[in-house]
């Protein structure tokens, strides 16, 4: 069994008590490395009563130890966003940074349906708001986008990875949340979708969706995503898609990369949670970083050959659908 190294460090950053808008809870953080700093952006919630989620800013020289800002810099001010902004995700596409981040319809305690909006950065303190770029009526979250630079790009459209939950039953050929890959003429409007993955061992057997963006390498696009099984555990896994076809999959893990073990992963606001929503690669290693128990931000990692070559190896092969 492949499992992800837990730093030593973890929880890697924690709830601020001194600050309003993040003293309860800071998870689910997105990541971006530039080559110099780690850019990252993480969830914080400030009050338990409406449950509503800003984005906080941190930053990074060794993946290890992050300073954040004082004060959010994604928070609700459009009409469509002011019942939250949750799970941001980070890619660059085109030379431009961009955000995928869960924007509400109603307060969390009041069930509401939930849609992916998209917003584009500079300098990680501004945002241009590009609005929803989900369907609606589709209950669709953990949506990340594939890294793309149009003078490199193995294909010519836009390309995204997302989990609409609504898309259940024969005609969508998933009885489970299950997650799809689209297809677009731009970063907002996406036209073909295509059912890429859905549940198949216990540990993921009551929905999964993806969690980091598609990494680039040489033997293919890696993605980490989550699972979750019939007791509401959540846990880590891994697939390798192929770059010129990343319809096709190339390997996927039959067993947790890594599931709450620890304290922090297991007590929580949400127990018994690792949510992976960031990676990057630093001196050939894997850093994945995650929400645990949807209470603060944790860090684990693996030799990217290792995972690569795990995924690849006979035990990861793709089975055949009957």
């Amino acid at each position: 069994m492949l499992q992800l190294k837990r730093s030593k460090n973890n929880p890697i950053l924690i709830p601020d008590q001194t600050s309003w808008w993040e003293k309860k809870a800071v998870f689910n953080c997105g990541i971006l490395y530039d080559g110099k700093v780690i850019h990252m952006l993480y969830r914080a919630i400030g009050e338990y009563e409406n449950y509503v989620s800003r984005i906080g800013y941190a930053s990074s020289s060794d993946g290890f130890t992050f300073t954040r800002n004082k004060e959010s810099v994604l928070y609700p001010e459009l009409d469509y966003e002011r019942f939250g902004i949750e799970d941001p995700r980070l890619i660059t596409v085109d030379n431009k940074n961009y955000v995928t981040y869960v924007v509400l319809s109603d307060y969390v305690k009041n069930n509401p349906s939930v849609s992916t909006a998209l917003a584009k950065t500079e300098d990680f303190s501004h945002y241009e708001r590009l609005g929803i770029v989900t369907l609606p009526g589709s209950q669709d979250k953990d949506v990340v986008l594939f890294p793309r630079n149009v003078a490199e790009s193995e294909f010519q459209r836009y390309m995204l990875l997302h989990r609409p939950s609504a898309w259940v039953g024969p005609q969508y050929n998933t009885e489970k949340p299950s997650i799809w890959i689209a297809e677009g003429d731009s970063v907002t409007n996406y036209d073909k979708h295509s059912l890429l993955l859905k549940p198949e061992e216990t540990w993921e057997a009551l929905k999964i969706g993806a969690g980091v963006p598609p990494i680039k390498t040489e033997k293919g696009w890696l993605v980490i995503y989550h699972g979750v099984n019939e007791n509401h555990v959540y846990s880590a896994g891994a697939i390798l898609l192929d770059i010129k076809e990343p319809t096709k999959i190339l390997g996927r893990t039959r067993t947790p990369i890594l599931s709450p073990e620890e304290q922090y992963e297991l007590k929580g606001d949400v127990n018994n949670v690792v949510f992976p929503t960031g990676a990057c690669i630093l001196d050939n290693m894997l850093f994945v970083y995650y929400g645990a128990a949807d209470k603060a931000c944790c860090l684990a990692t693996i030799e990217l050959k290792e995972i690569l070559d795990y995924l690849l190896s006979d035990i990861c092969s793709v089975r055949t659908e009957k």
